[in-house]
C-alpha cells in the first residue's frame, strides 16, 4: 500500500481552504448573501415582507431597482442603506 507524505506546506494550504470554507458559511448563516444582486424574492425573504409590500416601496422610491428582461434586481447593499437610515432611535 502506497504511503503519502503530507508536508507543513500542504497542512498550510488546507488550512487557507477551510478557513475560506468556513468564512463563507458564517456570512449565508448570517442573512447575508453571498451575491450583490438579489431578485425579487430573495429581497421578500430578506425583509420578511409581501409582494405588495415590495412594490410599495418600489413605487414609491423607498428601495431602488434595476430592471432587466423584464427581471427586478436589487444591490443588497442599497437595502441595507435603506433600513440603515430609516433606523429609529427610541428614547427612554
Amino acid at each position: 500500500m502506497p504511503t503519502s507524505i503530507i508536508t507543513t506546506d500542504d497542512l498550510r494550504e488546507f488550512k487557507l481552504e477551510l478557513l475560506e470554507d468556513i468564512k463563507e458559511l458564517l456570512e449565508s448563516q448570517n442573512g447575508q448573501p453571498n451575491k450583490k444582486w438579489l431578485k425579487s424574492t430573495d429581497v421578500l425573504e430578506l425583509l420578511k415582507i409581501s409582494p405588495g409590500t415590495l412594490q410599495n416601496l418600489r413605487i414609491n422610491g423607498t428601495i431602488p431597482y434595476t430592471k432587466m428582461g423584464g427581471v427586478l434586481y436589487y444591490d443588497y447593499g442599497d437595502i441595507m442603506e435603506v433600513l440603515e437610515n430609516n433606523r429609529v432611535h427610541n428614547k427612554f
